[in-house]
């Protein structure tokens, strides 16, 4: 049983959740976390919360690229080229944060993240 609602909602949300929708779900998750890092960049525990942020956002990318890389994978090759290149751009953006870290730096990801899980809902329904 769970404690409140909430996670009981949760549950049953991606149970019943399409791929896309999931892909977008999370995709919006991360763009979030980077988002409240950006908005509160003077907060003491900064350092930990991005930290946890950009690696979040490389586990899902690091996902995304398993998967554009996949044989069996059904995108057309140029989108599928263009999600790669894309996901590379994202990897080069977290490193680059994470040694030089910047709020500016987090926008383009951020912005990605979102007109990605954006377009995936459309074509979701």
């Amino acid at each position: 049983m769970y404690a409140n609602p909430v996670e009981a909602y949760s549950s049953v949300n991606k149970v019943t959740m399409s791929g896309r929708e999931i892909e977008a779900d999370v995709l919006t998750r991360a763009a979030v976390k980077l988002k409240d890092c950006q908005d509160n960049w003077d907060i003491d525990n900064r350092d930990e919360k991005l930290d946890a942020a950009l690696k979040f956002n490389q586990r899902v990318w690091s996902i995304f690229q398993g998967e554009l890389a996949r044989e069996d994978n059904p995108l057309p090759g140029k989108l599928k080229l263009d999600l790669i290149r894309l996901s590379a751009f994202i990897d080069r953006r977290i490193f680059e944060v994470m040694s030089f870290p910047s709020s500016e730096k987090l926008t383009s990801i951020i912005n990605i993240n979102r007109n990605i899980a954006a377009g995936l809902r459309n074509t979701a329904s």
